[in-house]
């Protein structure tokens, strides 16, 4: 065991190869050795046995020069000989040593006729053939056809095709078994960043157990510096509030002019905004919690209610109820900031719910100048602000979109952009049903 755990992933794949290589060794020998003791029916072995011995008899008697043409008259259909001075080439064929003692106990008088009885190759027809030797030394050779040696071929071809493919199936077992541990470390890149990265199962010898052990160190400094950088912003945000609220009260207490005074404070909301909005963008990306069963019609018409509220067009289309499995606050943060920003920059909104497959489809639409295609993903990535107004969220720090397409993809869902043809954006959002 230890020898094993100190080869690498090559030898191992060599070790299942020569395993295989010497199995169908083994079993290519016991099939060889099956052929041999190959045999036929009592009247088939005594049919074929009197032809030989009739030939026999009849082409000793022939002439020479006249055995080729006898030889020729006495074949039929299913036995077919030849007559030379020289005994043929083997051809590799395969000796029938237990059909060849069935024809002497048959025909005793083939015994003194130096029968030779073998089994052809595939390539040569797979048929029985044979040979005996005529007094003067030369040879009849001759081959059966007929329901015997076909069911022997088909045999034959099983036999040697059926083991092939399970040692196929078995070595495609061993290397996905060995293999398996790689797949999981390939699964496992793909989630490298997530909030609660999960270490991987330390499975595998040899370089594939180094390699996890460095992906799982990999990934956990990753997480580290991640999370560092996270609480860092966070500090900073929540830091910054407290001289922004004595500044607000200082302003206050100033003897400026109401004016002026206007204009301070509306620049001191415009940084808490900012703070806030880098605290939502970078809490997006972290665990919201468990999920819970919500109502996602009831939370759309919400918005859309309080937008109108307010006065702005708004309008709901879909189902008055419709549960699923999902984070609440998550939900709803991602469709408060696309409706408030629909709402900001297009003067109204469009809100519509539907199911699809397994799949829940929200779409928001507003009837603004939409985003230019070219920049269509680009507005996704963090403090992203297009030349035109549409793609500022409140605080101005383009984090708008790309806060709902982490909230998003957290749920296991998918965000897309698309310009309407008759103008203005519209926002997708594709969310997995979940059974339950």
């Amino acid at each position: 065991m230890r020898i094993w755990q100190r080869v690498g992933l090559g030898g191992r794949l060599l070790a299942i190869v020569v395993v295989v290589v010497l199995i169908d060794f083994f079993v290519n020998s016991v099939l060889f050795e099956r052929a041999r003791l190959f045999m036929l029916r009592e009247d088939e072995t005594a049919w074929m046995a009197e032809h030989v011995v009739i030939a026999h008899r009849v082409l000793d008697r022939t002439p020479i020069d006249e055995r080729k043409l006898v030889a020729g008259e006495l074949s039929t259909e299913r036995f077919v000989i030849r007559w030379s001075r020289y005994r043929p080439p083997a051809a590799n064929a395969i000796e029938l040593s237990t059909l060849h003692r069935q024809m002497l106990s048959a025909e005793p008088d083939l015994r003194g006729a130096d029968l030779h009885l073998r089994l052809m190759p595939l390539s040569h027809g797979g048929n029985i053939g044979g040979s005996s030797t005529l007094q003067d030394g030369s040879m009849m050779n001759f081959r059966f056809h007929g329901q015997a040696p076909w069911s022997l071929n088909f045999g034959r071809f099983v036999g040697m095709a059926l083991p092939s493919a399970l040692l196929l199936v078995l070595a495609w077992l061993l290397f996905r078994l060995m293999l398996r541990p790689l797949r999981a470390l390939v699964k496992a890149t793909s989630e490298v960043g997530a909030a609660n990265p999960q270490p991987l199962a330390e499975s595998g010898e040899g370089e594939v157990l180094h390699l996890i052990r460095a992906f799982n160190a990999m990934q956990e400094r990753i997480h580290q510096l991640l999370a560092s950088g996270s609480q860092t912003l966070l500090a900073i945000g929540h830091d910054l509030r407290t001289p922004l609220a004595r500044l607000q009260l200082r302003i206050e207490e100033a003897q400026i002019s109401d004016q002026l005074r206007y204009e301070i404070g509306q620049d001191i909301d415009e940084m808490r905004d900012l703070l806030q909005s880098l605290q939502t963008y970078v809490e997006s990306g972290r665990d919201g919690g468990p999920l819970e069963r919500i109502d996602i019609a009831v939370t759309a018409q919400t918005l859309v209610d309080n937008a109108q509220d307010r006065g702005a067009e708004a309008g709901y289309d879909g189902p008055d109820h419709l549960e699923v499995l999902a984070r609440p606050v998550a939900i709803r943060r991602a469709l408060s900031n696309l409706v408030e920003n629909a709402l900001a920059y297009a003067g109204s909104v469009q809100v519509s719910l539907a199911q699809q497959g397994g799949e829940l489809v929200i779409s928001v639409e507003d009837d603004g100048p939409g985003i230019p295609e070219a920049r269509m993903q680009e507005v996704l990535r963090p403090f992203i602000r297009l030349d035109d107004a549409r793609s500022r969220n409140t605080a101005g720090m383009g984090l708008g979109l790309p806060i709902v397409d982490r909230l998003v993809a957290a749920e296991g869902g998918t965000l897309h952009l698309a310009n309407k043809p008759t103008g203005g954006l519209k926002v997708t959002i594709r969310l997995p049903l979940a059974a339950g």
